[in-house]
This record gives C-alpha cells, sequence and structure tokens, in this order.
C-alpha cells in the first residue's frame, strides 16, 4: 500500500490550491481518504475525509465552505481543493487511509484511525 501526496506550494493568501493523493495497492476493501496538517510547532491537525463505500464526505470546521475533497476512482486518486486560504492554512499536509470498519465514521477525525499514511507536501499562504 502506498500514498503519494503532492500539488503543494507557496500561494498569497485568499488564493487557491489543489492537492492530489495518488493511491496503489489497496485491494477489496474500503478504505477511507483523508487528509491532515501539521503547523510548525503545532498537532497533527485533521481537515477532511472522503468514504471510500459511498463518497460521503467530511470537514473539519476550520475548512468547511473553503475545501472541497474529491475522487477519481479510475486514477486512484483523492484531491483536495483549498480556496480562499489563509497564512494559518500554512502547514505540511498528508494523506492517510482508514479501514471503513463498522461505525468508523464516527471517528473519521482521529489520527489513529488511519493506518496508512503518505508523505507530506508542504503548502505555504504568505504575501
Amino acid at each position: 500500500v502506498q500514498l503519494q501526496a503532492y500539488g503543494g506550494g507557496l500561494v498569497q493568501p485568499g488564493g487557491s490550491l489543489t492537492l492530489s493523493c495518488a493511491a496503489s495497492g489497496f485491494t477489496s476493501d474500503y478504505y477511507a481518504k483523508g487528509w491532515f496538517r501539521q503547523a510548525p510547532g503545532k498537532g497533527r491537525e485533521w481537515v477532511s475525509c472522503i468514504a471510500d463505500s459511498d463518497g460521503t464526505t467530511y470537514y473539519s470546521d476550520s475548512v468547511k465552505g473553503r475545501f472541497t475533497i474529491s475522487r477519481d476512482n479510475d486514477k486512484n486518486t483523492v484531491y483536495l481543493q483549498m480556496n480562499s486560504l489563509k497564512p494559518e492554512d500554512t502547514a505540511v499536509y498528508y494523506c492517510a487511509a482508514a479501514y471503513e470498519g463498522s461505525s468508523w465514521h464516527r471517528r473519521v477525525s482521529g489520527s489513529s484511525e488511519y493506518e496508512y499514511w503518505g508523505q507530506g507536501t508542504q503548502v505555504t499562504v504568505s504575501s
């Protein structure tokens, strides 16, 4: 199993950026794909998640209305469209995968639910 995140960069406040997470090695089970971020000196924060089983999306309050998570099943890729970016969105962004077990959606924001992690991609929002 491999997750590869890319698409980070430097963007001005109010700008947009799209992150991609390419997944490989997943077989028959459903694995939700999520995004976390970690700013300098802070803990890892859950951002968003999309269910593999039915495409249901979940967002943290800090990004709701500004970020959109989506997927392309043919390309095995999950995207995070980030609009109206703020300096406080600056962080290393990680994609991760969580097995969709019983009532997993109740624990969607917990990093311990995610057993597979990709490398991070840096997003810097600055003028």
